[in-house]
């Protein structure tokens, strides 16, 4: 089994916005401090390197990124479906992280990534010159990570967190702010709060992790919770939808400097995008399931297919992934209460941009399908 790390969280902040850990998150925060100073030491060399090896002789953008093993990005779909004209896209590998994925962007690594909204507020406190352009998932009814105990667990209610382990993907994410968001909620102090512990555990290792009692709850997203529950022997704490209800969680993101410089290709790959989520909005589970297997199955990663028999929902709220304003300013928010911003520091509306969007910018209306045209009630 992959190695787990072990981080003890400190000075946590109660708050009515979500909660998270002071010295876990400034830690992330300087880390991201570091890649922000970088990437603004670089921003030209970046900016050249990305318009040299990005331009293809046909007028096309090629766009470098980071994909998911075994699962179907929207911009990945948008190409399968011939929703792109003026870029393409290039994969250089898989993130296991939101963090690692947006720094990646900011450092040049890659030409665009993909985070929860509150690391990405989190980055761009830190100096980080992004722009979210589109939600790329969320959470509802049918689609949220859930927080898993075994079966027959004396952990029920937040109160029994106290002195246990959690495992989570990273330190900074999306897990880790909704997990202290939930303990808020149920009336922890800063201090109750500090005695949960925090685990590093891979995705795919989390199950196995918390079925040897090396942790005590794991943070599970959809396909993964719903293939540990297949296995039978676990207990749902909360889930994300339960705190949110439909919220957008996560967006693509951008540097400003790459947008400048190629404003033509960020629009056509957000309107592709766009489309590609409404289609999966629109489009029959088993229809989108099967688009995705044979993407997964023609590009030969020797990917498996099982986590797509477990898509459900794009998780997205609104259609296609229109960014609603409170899905950026509640994590802004956390971040002034917390300490690691002063009021008025960032501006959650300097964060984002619908302008490339066609069912935000007038395009399409925005009740419709991913050709614009009309979609039964």
């Amino acid at each position: 089994m992959t190695p787990i790390t072990d981080t003890s969280p400190t000075s946590r902040t109660p708050r009515t916005a979500p909660a998270a850990g002071v010295r876990t998150l400034r830690a992330v925060a300087a880390s991201a401090a570091a890649v922000a100073l970088a990437a603004g030491l670089s921003a030209c060399g970046t900016a050249d390197a990305a318009t040299t090896s990005g331009s293809g002789a046909d007028g096309t953008t090629t766009l470098r990124y980071q994909g998911s093993a075994g699962s179907v990005t929207y911009p990945e779909l948008a190409q399968d479906l011939g929703y792109f004209t003026d870029v393409d896209l290039e994969w250089v590998g898989d993130s296991t992280s939101g963090p690692a994925s947006i720094q990646a962007a900011v450092t040049g690594d890659t030409d665009y990534g993909n985070a929860f909204n509150g690391a990405i507020a989190n980055l761009a406190a830190s100096g980080a010159k992004i722009t979210s352009v589109v939600s790329y998932y969320g959470a509802d009814d049918k689609t949220a990570t859930g927080y898993y105990t075994l079966a027959g667990s004396p952990i029920t209610e937040p109160k029994d967190l106290i002195g246990t382990k959690v495992g989570v993907n990273t330190l900074g994410g999306e897990y880790e702010f909704v997990l202290r968001e939930w303990l808020a909620r149920g009336g922890l102090t800063r201090d109750e709060i500090d005695k949960v512990q925090l685990v590093v555990v891979p995705p795919a290792n989390t199950e196995q992790a918390l079925r040897q009692k090396q942790i005590d709850v794991a943070a599970l997203p959809n396909v993964l919770q719903d293939i540990a529950v297949d296995h039978g022997g676990v207990t749902p704490l909360f889930t994300e939808d339960e705190l949110f209800d439909s919220f957008a969680l996560g967006s693509i993101v951008f540097r400003d400097d790459f947008v400048a410089e190629h404003e033509d290709a960020v629009r056509d790959f957000v309107q592709g995008t766009a489309r590609a989520i409404r289609w999966a909005q629109t489009t029959p589970v088993d229809e989108v399931q099967d688009r995705f297997r044979t993407i997964l199955t023609e590009r030969g990663r020797g990917e498996p297919t099982t986590y797509v028999d477990y898509w459900k929902s794009s998780s997205i709220p609104a259609a296609g992934g229109v960014i609603d304003p409170d899905e950026i300013s509640i994590w802004v928010d956390w971040l002034v209460k917390d300490g690691q911003l002063t009021k008025g520091q960032i501006d959650p509306d300097d964060l984002f941009t619908n302008d490339f969007n066609p069912y935000a910018n007038g395009t399409y209306p925005a009740d419709s399908g991913p050709d614009g045209e009309k979609v039964a009630s």
